[in-house]
């Protein structure tokens, strides 16, 4: 009896022993099956999407787009510029070239209406020669009719006669040749017109020649 006693209470122990082992085991696969949270894996190995970090070849690639993309806008602003100058020089050339034409057209207008004033002078001195008697005269209407024509031209260029007479003397349009000493005009003021002066477009083509009083 001792020695059956003996076997069934080693059976007895092995049951618990097996059963501990068991127990031991399942835990261990629990534990594998868990998630690490310092590590960010799952017990099969596998990473989370949380600890995922950039590929460094997408990181280049992305920094040389960048680049590349700054480079473009500096060459963008590069060609703005330089077209922004060539377009301002352009209209500083054609400014010049509309002055300088308008000058040298000035020029010639005055060139040639300069030659034109003796004309003028010697139709005038010719019209108040006559006498009335011959304002009649065919040959004088004829005459007075062309000094009409011309001095209507002048004006329509812009040519103007310089008032003298009964003005204060004015050095800018004036040039006094001689003083008279005279009861109907003060001291300064043009007398008597021995030349009359003429005016394009406000610049003096010629002085009027005259006498001051004083």
């Amino acid at each position: 009896m001792a020695e059956l006693n003996e076997e069934v209470t080693e059976e007895k122990e092995e049951e618990k022993s097996k059963q501990i082992e068991n127990g031991e085991n399942a835990e261990v696969k629990e534990d594998a099956d868990t998630v690490d949270p310092k590590e960010g894996k799952s017990g099969d190995g596998t990473a989370s999407e949380e600890g995922k970090e950039e590929n460094p070849k997408e990181k280049g690639r992305n920094r040389k787009a960048d680049k590349k993309l700054e480079a473009l806008k500096e060459k963008n602003e590069e060609l703005e510029d330089r077209v922004k100058r060539q377009m301002a020089e352009f209209e500083n050339f054609r400014k010049r070239t509309e002055k300088e034409k308008s000058t040298m057209f000035e020029m010639g207008a005055k060139s040639v209406i300069e030659k034109l004033l003796p004309v003028v002078d010697n139709f005038e001195r010719g019209l108040a020669g006559v006498s009335d008697e011959s304002k009649n005269d065919p040959v004088y209407e004829g005459m007075n009719l062309i000094y009409k024509q011309l001095t209507d031209e002048l004006d329509k260029l812009g040519v103007k006669p310089i008032e003298a007479l009964g003005t204060e003397f004015n050095p800018e349009f004036h040039n006094a040749v001689m003083q008279e000493e005279t009861d109907e005009y003060e001291e300064g003021i043009v007398c008597k017109e021995l030349q009359k002066g003429y005016t394009y477009r406000d610049s003096v083509v010629r002085h009027s020649m005259v006498a001051v009083a004083k």
